[in-house]
């Protein structure tokens, strides 16, 4: 059977934002909002960030999206290379790690 080719999606922006390391060229966290939490970053749901833990990356996605800032730490959980926290705040975060963030989901 043949391969298919995919296309590219005509616009990918607002879905995502890149960049590199700040002045360094390092390479920066992938992180991804799911959920709501995509209305306050104008649609963005993909960014590359530069942070050693999750509060500094709390922190700058603030700097970037203010009207994030006030939706950051509470009722949040954060999975950092397949693996949820609940309380993340002093996770470290690798270089090349894949950080997503999500509204917790609430048993009963």
């Amino acid at each position: 059977m043949p391969e298919q080719a995919v296309a590219p999606h005509p616009n990918p922006l607002p879905m995502l934002e890149r960049g590199t390391g700040k002045g360094n060229g390092s390479p920066m966290a992938h992180v991804t909002l799911i959920g709501n939490l995509r209305q306050f970053t104008g649609g963005v749901t993909e960014l590359d960030i530069e942070a050693a833990n999750v509060r500094q990356l709390f922190v700058r996605l603030g700097e970037k999206h203010p009207a994030l800032a006030p939706h950051l730490e509470k009722g949040l959980a954060v999975a950092i290379d397949g693996q949820i926290y609940q309380d993340a705040l002093l996770q470290q975060i690798g270089s090349d790690s894949e950080v997503h963030i999500l509204p917790q989901i609430a048993g009963g």
